[in-house]
């Protein structure tokens, strides 16, 4: 079976491992446009992912049998819709349901309609319109400013102070740049920890992953600027079964139920950032993908075939198939350039990777890497490479991850060391 992986960082290696654990004899993969790491377990296409003609060309002549699509921009752009269009199967949602993570205002009104639990909110047309609702509204509490279409994780501000609010609404166009800002954001800011749960759907049935905790700041304690994700962990222990049961009922169901009314039944994984507050379980986003670098921590713990998974979300036969998951915990250590995330330097031998043996329990996966003229890898993006565990438990876990982190090195390299704590 000839199997066709849209991406090209380390969430893409990851999944493209994934589906050669149970299936090495009898699945070619092919990864538009993959990296230096995928190479190596894939044959890379390239073309970029937001090339749909190019992509469809691609899987037409190549009678791909089945296309999975790893990031938001191709999803929002309706990539799905143009493959099904074209004859070609694909899992991801269309169009319609990607609006779930294209447009924070389409997602927040979305909740509203369907009675989800999120934070408040309100919707200016403009800078001066945010002004005005931020200095009526939010003088004496804290904020979220946010730009309404995809920003490539840059459109979100956290602000204490009507002052940062007001920064924050002047500086966000230039941030996140001016196609994303026709809408802007204000919501009530909210206190708790972060979890995310994510799942798949076929349209009809879901199947819920383990729960992960993603670490965005760069530096320790949550310290320096937001990045893509500096590190994950994948435990059972971050969210109790009653308060799971709980997000089923009031999250979960209303959400997919909330989407097949409205006209765009969703199909793929959807991804749901959480705010555990003293007032429950709230939902700050959905991403209508995997994250990245939760994807890697969640490979290392899944025990079913990825491409029947897949297969079932592609034919609405999820419902028939059991989902199985490893026990213990796993973790994710995301080692990055230095620069990142402003102006990530490229070009530096990494050494250190020969010396690692890798297994179902330890992996290296790709994100930022090239390989040069000689064989030796080289960074070439912002995060480099993800170092992910599999233990007994997430201290188990945790330690594996580190000791491996370790014995890599490339010039700068930069790395959280208190994820998980």
């Amino acid at each position: 079976m000839k199997v066709f992986v849209i991406g090209s960082g380390g969430r893409e290696h990851s999944i493209c491992t994934a589906l050669t654990r149970f299936h090495d004899h009898s699945i070619s993969i092919f990864c538009a446009e993959g990296n230096a790491g995928i190479s190596s377990i894939a044959q890379t296409v390239p073309i970029k992912a937001d090339d749909i003609d190019g992509l469809i060309e691609y899987a037409r002549e190549n009678e791909i049998d089945l296309t999975f699509v790893g990031g938001e921009t191709s999803l929002v752009a309706g990539i799905v819709d143009r493959f099904i269009e074209a004859g070609l199967r694909i899992v991801g949602p269309t169009a319609a349901a990607a609006r779930l993570e294209g447009s924070k205002v389409f997602s927040k009104e979305f909740m509203r309609r369907n009675d989800i639990p999120t934070a408040g909110f309100e919707i200016a047309n403009s800078v001066d319109e945010a002004k005005s609702i931020l200095k009526e509204n939010f003088s004496n509490r804290g904020s979220v400013i946010k730009a309404d279409g995809l920003a490539a994780g840059k459109g979100v501000v956290v602000c204490g102070s009507l002052a940062e609010a007001l920064e924050a609404v002047d500086s966000l166009e230039s941030i996140a740049g001016q196609a994303a800002c026709t809408q802007i954001l204000i919501e009530e800011r909210l206190t708790g920890e972060e979890v995310s749960l994510l799942l798949f759907s076929d349209g009809k049935s879901f199947r819920l992953m383990p729960t992960v905790r993603d670490h965005k700041r760069l530096l320790d304690g949550d310290q320096g600027p937001n990045t893509g994700g500096m590190g994950t962990v994948c435990s059972d222990d971050l969210i109790d079964a009653r308060t799971l049961s709980l997000l089923e009922e009031t999250v979960v169901k209303p959400t997919l139920e909330g989407a097949e009314h409205e006209g765009f039944p969703f199909k793929g994984v959807l991804f749901i950032g959480l705010m555990m507050t003293d007032k429950g379980p709230m939902v700050l986003e959905y991403n209508v993908r995997f994250g990245d670098p939760e994807t890697q921590s969640l490979m290392m713990r899944l025990d079913t075939p990825l491409l029947d998974i897949f297969q079932a979300i592609d034919s609405e036969t999820l419902g028939d198939l059991n989902v199985n998951w490893k026990r213990g915990a796993s973790a994710t250590v995301v080692l990055a350039a230095a620069g990142y995330p402003q102006a990530p330097q490229k070009g530096d031998v990494i050494s250190g990777l020969a010396s690692i043996v890798q297994s179902d329990d330890l992996r290296i996966f790709h994100a930022g890497t090239a390989l040069r003229g000689d064989g030796s890898f080289i960074t070439s993006g912002g995060r480099v490479l993800a170092v992910s565990a599999l233990g007994s438990n997430l201290g188990d876990a945790l330690e594996r991850a580190y000791e491996a982190a370790r014995r890599i090195s490339f010039d700068g390299m930069q790395y959280r060391r208190d994820i998980g704590l």
